[in-house]
Order: C-alpha cells, then structure tokens, then sequence
C-alpha cells in the first residue's frame, strides 16, 4: 500500500493494494501490522456503515470523551471526505485535508482522535464504512458547522442535505474552549 502524508499530522491518504482482473478485485481494507508500520497506531473497536445520496453532508463531527480516530473508504459511489485540525493549541488549529474516495480509487483516510470529521456524497448513492478507535459516545458529540468561514473548506457542493443536528453546529470560533480537544503534541 501506498501512503500519502496530509499537510496535517496524522491525516493519512491510504492508496491499498488492489488485485483485480475480469472476474473483479480483492484489496485488504485492514490488516493490524501494516497499518502500525505507517502510523496508524491505534485498535479499532467499532465498525460502522452509513448510506447517503447524493448532496446528503454529514459533519463536522467530534467526540470530546472517548475520542475517535476513524479509518474510512467508500464501497459503493463517491465522496468528498474531510478532516479539520481542532486541537487547541495545535500549530495547524482550524485547517483542514480533504480526499475524493470511491469506489474505483479504493483510497482510505485516516483521521486522528482530536479532529472533527465530515463528508458528502458526490454519486447518487455511497456507501461508506469506518473503523473507529473508540466507541460512540452520544453524550460527549461535538460538531463545528460544516461551511464555518474561517475554516474555509473548499466543498464540492453548494447547497447541502443536512440534519437539523448539523444545521445548529457552533462556528469553530463560538465553540466553548472546554468542548475543544487539547493538543498533546503529534
């Protein structure tokens, strides 16, 4: 597997292996040692899958207790996935990585615990799946506003899907300081 470095640490662009030929293809979309090798320390506790359609945005989201780092890749469409630096204190605090991932790139992403995460989808329909380090933890959710302007993220899309949740998020500079993760240094 390849692995492409963000602007942001810890933000990895993962490119598997992928063993194809006319009966289809085969990649590993996790094998423990190898993603250790590359940086990717943690265990992963729980696996999830989200269905969206096209325009749906789900994000910025974080967990203040119990945060998740989050391997992520699409089975099925495409999208736009986002990770955002949220860590006070941290010299890259505000900016964002985002990577096109689909089902024929293969591409992964791995967002570090301390980073708000977020994506939309671009085909009419995605299925996306993620590994998380930790578990959901529904009490401790936080979530900055998906088009905060200081953050400036560079969407491929205008005018959103949105939940109710997603479309009352603080600004990153409303969030109270306390709901912010703390930077430990990378």
């Amino acid at each position: 597997m390849k692995v492409i470095t963000t602007e942001l640490p810890g933000v990895l662009l993962i490119e598997p292996h992928v063993f194809g030929d006319q009966r289809g293809f085969f990649m590993e979309t996790y094998h423990q040692a190898r993603y250790q090798e590359v940086g990717i320390p943690q265990r992963f506790v729980q696996d999830n899958h989200s269905r969206s359609r096209r325009g749906v945005l789900r994000g910025l989201h974080y967990q203040l207790v119990q945060p998740q780092g989050k391997l992520v890749w699409v089975a099925r469409g495409q999208v736009f996935d986002v990770a955002v630096d949220i860590r006070r204190g941290s010299p890259t605090f505000g900016r964002w990585a985002g990577a096109v991932l689909d089902d024929s790139n293969h591409h992964q992403f791995y967002i570090p615990p301390g980073f708000a995460h977020g994506f939309c989808v671009l085909s009419e329909e995605a299925d996306f799946f993620y590994k998380c380090t930790d578990y959901y933890h529904p009490q401790s959710e936080q979530g900055i506003l998906w088009d905060d302007p200081a953050i400036g993220i560079d969407w491929p899309i205008q005018e959103p899907l949105l939940s109710a949740k997603d479309l009352r998020l603080p600004l990153l500079a409303e969030q109270v300081p306390e709901k912010l993760p703390l930077y430990l240094g990378d």
